[in-house]
């Protein structure tokens, strides 16, 4: 028998009846309670009702006869044909796996955690979700509330909270989830598959194709409280370009900003991985380029802790310039090389006796003097 209906069950009902328009896919369908109530709208012209469990796809067909209802056994979408739906439900299993719930734990188990199926379902809801379309979605405070709030941002999405249940011991949440309009506008721009790859406490950043090339998008997180910071980065990634510091800028308004995407390893994972030479080659070159950076009269902040913002491949660029300001005593030099002084034990490792407290030296005078010629001093240091 398929699961129940109970109190999530009809508190998602009651939104399907008010949203559900055009091509409806009901995913997890159970007894098709959410299939059977789309299709008694007049706005909706067809209903596909989904299931892993083929006792749950039995017994829906074999209860609801509309016209409009169709229903097929399927982990997800795997079996669901490759096309766009106006509206997709879901009313997952979202509670965290317990043994004690036997052969029960997957009518109720999202996953370990709670939240590891509705993961799967929104990231790849991404193919089967037109541009205007919604999701309607329920799932409970044992879901972790935060991290599906986190799997909505990372795969292109806003949600509006629809509904907020107290139910025994937990909170029910139901979501009606739409593309982020910034992800539709880049897409107007010709930016496709847009894919999340990491967020920073500002900023969340996506891949993508333009031009056949790959891309960086970035984006402001949804709980960030910064003003300002995209254009900022904007600003400055144009500015910087003639010093082949930055990746190149390729477009950007205030929501967002797309640069060209550097391939190759964050400058930590490259000292481990390769030699002596190659490492004080880098060191160097970064530190040349940190020097240009306060010759202009500018900081980038964050140079002495720099380990995503520094891509070495076969071109060596930094990112994320959405703190960089002009200041009249720039300390990129010395920040950087504070932080070749706290990597003193790596890179003994690969052979290279950095003399911290010589370095630290000669960072003070350069601080002093921020001049070519002391900067070279730090870099013989290096070198010895």
């Amino acid at each position: 028998m398929p699961y129940e209906p109970r109190e999530d069950s009809y508190l998602l009902q009651k939104y399907v009846k008010k949203y559900a328009r055009g091509a409806v896919l009901d995913v997890g369908t159970g007894t098709g309670i959410q299939a059977d109530a789309a299709s008694r709208k007049s706005s909706v012209t067809a209903v596909i009702g989904v299931d892993v469990d083929a006792a749950a796809i039995s017994y829906c067909v074999n209860t609801h006869k509309n016209m409009k209802l169709k229903f097929l056994q399927s982990d997800l979408f795997s079996n669901v044909p490759k096309r766009k739906f106006d509206t997709i439900i879901f009313n997952p299993p979202y509670l965290p796996y317990d043994a004690r719930d036997g052969e029960d734990a997957r009518a109720l188990s999202g996953g370990k955690n709670g939240y590891e199926l509705l993961g799967r379902f929104l990231e790849q809801s991404r193919h089967y979700l037109k541009d205007n379309g919604v999701m309607l979605i329920l799932f409970s405070s044992l879901t972790n509330k935060g991290m599906v709030d986190q799997f909505i941002e990372n795969n292109g999405f806003i949600a509006e909270e629809l509904a907020i249940e107290k139910y025994s011991m937990e909170m029910l949440y139901c979501y009606k989830i739409s593309w982020n309009p910034v992800i539709l506008s880049l897409r107007q721009k010709r930016i496709t598959s847009i894919t999340y790859l990491a967020h920073g406490k500002r900023g969340t950043v996506f891949v993508g194709s333009y031009k056949n090339k790959k891309v960086a998008v970035k984006m402001k997180r949804n709980d960030s409280d910064a003003v300002g910071r995209i254009k900022n980065e904007a600003q400055w990634l144009k500015k910087l370009r003639p010093l082949g510091i930055a990746p190149s800028l390729i477009l950007a308004d205030k929501q967002f900003v797309v640069y060209e995407f550097i391939q190759g390893q964050f400058i930590e994972d490259y000292i481990i991985t390769h030699s002596a030479a190659a490492i004080t080659k880098v060191l160097t070159h970064v530190l040349h380029k940190c020097f240009a950076l306060d010759a202009l009269g500018v900081s980038k902040e964050e140079m002495h802790q720099p380990y995503k913002h520094i891509i070495v491949g076969k071109k060596i660029k930094m990112i994320d310039f959405e703190r960089m300001h002009e200041t009249k005593k720039p300390q990129n030099v010395t920040q950087f090389v504070q932080y070749i002084c706290s990597l003193e034990s790596e890179l003994i490792a690969k052979g290279i006796y950095v003399n911290v407290f010589s370095l630290r030296r000669l960072a003070q005078k350069y601080k002093k003097y921020p001049d070519l010629a002391h900067l070279k001093e730090i870099i013989d240091e290096l070198h010895r």
